[in-house]
């Protein structure tokens, strides 16, 4: 199969060429990897490639023998590296699969590589002194976002269709909506995240994925879904496939719209004008828009230092863990400055400080939870700039503590992580692009706890209003020099 073929078919596409026996899964192997060798070397998504001797049965799930890539970090493959991304868990082997890496094997996926991370995934771009920056396939100067960037570029360029994505504080969303693709952060407890941890940053962190389609995605939600035994957290399951609901109509929708972000930073022009297109779109299509006032029951300051004292504390836990199992110092020949000031930042958060900020974690949970009975959606830009240049986040970050850190994270971020922190499911969704550089713009939508159900309606009925799939990067495996 040829690369230009096989890029404009999504992930469901060519598990049904494998059903029909057009074509087997060595072959799609072959053609991802084709592509990643033309691709890579300029967008520097991909950290490593393997042999894979998995031997999915055709037909046996929706998605047997699609070539796919996990993150390097948040999921396990036994026998493979994990490095989070950083030179402290360099050469890290994996000694067991994780719950999700067995469900991804269970799905018939042909995991044949791992794809770029920030450092301990501790950013929302990807520039990791490890394997350094992973770059934009839309503008190789710009940031590819975090940080799942790498999955976000690989899939953008066209190496596989769907890639691994984990989401704390927009991870998942940030790449799509920097990338021009879908990605669904689910419900906290839809997927296990088990069993070597029982929760990533108190529950904020969830497992999921980047795809060019939207039903990929509610694919691959379908396959990995589900707790495991002794999960701290649960979601209800649904009542039908997400496959099934991408394709019904998702009725007359109360959507209450957020044009400028809790932190103060302003939504830039392009974004606004996207945002407003947005609106009359969705008003056309039968749904009520309206400007929502939306209160996170803390103010924004508050909110900043609660995320930071969980996310310090949680990664100083993860650092000494580390640092003892490769018996390696902690200190700047390990780490990058902002996370060995975030790690230092942690070592001084108390016990007391640490109940204090779950409690700001409960407060917007339910603040939240009550728009939901206004509002069946809330609206947002996904981000409110376009992707920035590269090293926008490195200037002036050598000064600043763990707080600072999470500070410029969320100013620059200040749509995404409420909804990790109130364990709602929300979706960045590429449905329009600047007019000006053609850049793509993510729109963002929040649903109650446990309704990834309704979005992904709304998503397949925005992808066939306002099809996105035929926008393709500069970078692109399906240029003619890609075959």
């Amino acid at each position: 199969m040829k690369v230009s073929e096989y890029v404009s078919f999504d992930a469901v596409g060519l598990a049904q060429l494998v059903a029909d026996g057009e074509v087997t899964p060595a072959e799609l192997e072959a053609a991802a990897r084709a592509a990643a060798e033309a691709v890579n070397p300029r967008i520097n998504a991909i950290v490593e490639t393997w042999r894979t001797d998995d031997e999915p049965s055709p037909g046996s799930t929706p998605l047997a023998g699609v070539p796919f890539l996990i993150k390097d970090l948040g999921v396990s493959m036994a026998g493979r590296r994990m490095e989070l991304g950083s030179r402290l868990a360099a050469g890290n082997v994996a000694r067991a699969d994780s719950s999700l890496m067995r469900r991804f094997r269970r799905a018939g996926l042909v995991t044949f590589g791992r794809t770029a991370t920030p450092e301990m995934a501790y950013s929302i771009t990807t520039e990791p002194v490890l394997y350094g920056a992973t770059r934009n396939p839309w503008d190789l100067e710009r940031s590819a976002g975090g940080s799942s960037g790498g999955a976000g570029a690989a899939v953008a360029a066209g190496v596989v269709p769907i890639a691994h994505a984990t989401d704390a504080a927009g991870s998942i969303r940030v790449p799509a909506a920097y990338n021009g693709l879908f990605g669904l952060k689910p419900t906290r407890g839809r997927v296990s995240v088990g069993p070597g941890i029982d929760e990533i940053f108190n529950g904020l962190g969830v497992q999921g994925s980047v795809s060019r389609t939207v039903r990929d995605s509610a694919v691959l939600l379908d396959q990995i879904r589900g707790p495991e035994p002794g999960d701290p957290y649960f979601a209800q399951q649904p009542s039908r496939p997400y496959a099934e609901e991408v394709t019904r109509h998702p009725g007359a929708l109360r959507i209450g719209v957020l044009t400028q972000a809790w932190g103060g930073r302003r939504t830039a022009p392009p974004v606004a004008d996207a945002l407003s297109r947005t609106a009359r779109l969705l008003e056309s299509l039968g749904h009520q828009v309206t400007e929502a006032d939306v209160g996170l029951g803390v103010d924004w300051e508050e909110f900043v230092r609660a995320n930071a004292l969980l996310w310090t504390a949680n990664l100083t836990a993860s650092v000494d863990e580390l640092a003892a199992a490769s018996d390696r110092p902690v200190d700047s020949s390990t780490l990058e400055p902002v996370i060995l000031a975030s790690y230092h930042y942690g070592q001084r958060v108390t016990g007391a400080q640490f109940v204090t900020a779950l409690a700001v974690r409960n407060r917007v949970a339910r603040s939240l939870a009550r728009y939901f009975d206004a509002y069946d959606m809330l609206l947002t830009p996904t981000l409110p700039e376009l992707p920035v240049p590269l090293g926008t986040y490195a200037e002036g970050a050598e000064a600043l503590d763990g707080l600072g850190w999470l500070d410029r994270i969320l100013d620059r971020s200040p749509f995404t992580a409420v909804f990790n922190v109130a364990g709602t499911p929300a979706m960045s969704v590429p449905v329009t692009a600047d007019t000006g550089t053609g850049l793509p713009i993510g729109l963002q939508f929040a649903a109650g706890y446990g309704f990834e159900g309704s979005l992904f309606r709304l998503a397949g009925q925005l992808e066939q209003a306002s099809p996105w799939a035929g926008r393709t990067p500069t970078v692109w495996a399906g240029n003619p020099t890609g075959d």
